[in-house]
């Protein structure tokens, strides 16, 4: 099964500052997620620029096959911090990781330091688990997606990668789980003097989760899901 990815070397977006940056098909989006359209929505780049150019990678109206973008990933430069997927996820279908292609991805970026975000189930699934596990024990950080504070804490627990969540809208400063763990407010979203080129945190393996306040023109659907 091949993928569209398009890849932008030098992301103009204030936000990830100027480090490459991927955008993915959004048949990768798994039914887990609850952003989704097709059930609750909120995504962040369900709207605006991003939206326009998201719905031709998806079209394979503009990008490039898996084997292509996974060929640009592996000629960046040795060290380059790079993010994957400002839009779309891992590549897979029907709620089921890829693990091929997720291994040529994670090979690809042997020597980089790329990251990324995944709303695939490794609660109920351990295959999609163990692939997450591997992912980031090889060097490529995917964190996983947290719909809320006490989801965050569940993945957490599997110990499969760090992890990443939604916050509520008023939420901008750190805060904690209901178990206690920390949630450090992702800088970029409260200083326009960060960016991830400048941040880093979130290609980091760490034990602190990131926690992002809901963002976008649905941030008031992606807001409720986080207070849930």
């Amino acid at each position: 099964m091949t993928y569209q990815v398009h890849l932008t070397i030098k992301s103009k977006n204030e936000k990830t500052g100027p480090i490459p940056v991927s955008t993915t098909e959004a048949q990768t989006c798994p039914a887990a997620c609850p952003f989704n359209n097709a059930n609750e929505g909120g995504c962040y780049a369900e709207s605006g620029p991003l939206k326009m150019h998201w719905m031709k990678v998806s079209d394979k109206a503009r990008g490039d096959t898996w084997s292509v973008f996974t060929g640009k990933i592996a000629s960046l430069k040795a060290d380059t911090l790079w993010r994957h997927n400002q839009a779309g996820d891992l590549p897979g279908r029907n709620d089921q990781l890829d693990a091929t292609a997720c291994m040529e991805l994670t090979q690809a970026n042997d020597g980089k330091r790329g990251f990324t975000y995944t709303h695939y189930d490794v609660l109920g699934s351990e295959r999609n688990r163990m692939i997450v596990t591997q992912m980031n024990r090889s060097g490529f950080t995917v964190n996983l997606s947290a719909n809320n504070v006490a989801h965050a804490d569940q993945l957490a627990d599997l110990d499969a990668g760090p992890v990443a969540t939604v916050l509520p809208i008023d939420q901008t400063s750190n805060t904690t789980t209901p178990a206690g763990r920390k949630v450090v407010v992702c800088p970029a979203t409260i200083r326009d003097d960060v960016s991830c080129a400048t941040c880093q945190l979130c290609q980091r393996q760490r034990d602190f989760i990131i926690g992002f306040p809901a963002h976008g023109t649905s941030k008031k659907k992606a807001s409720a899901i986080a207070a849930a």
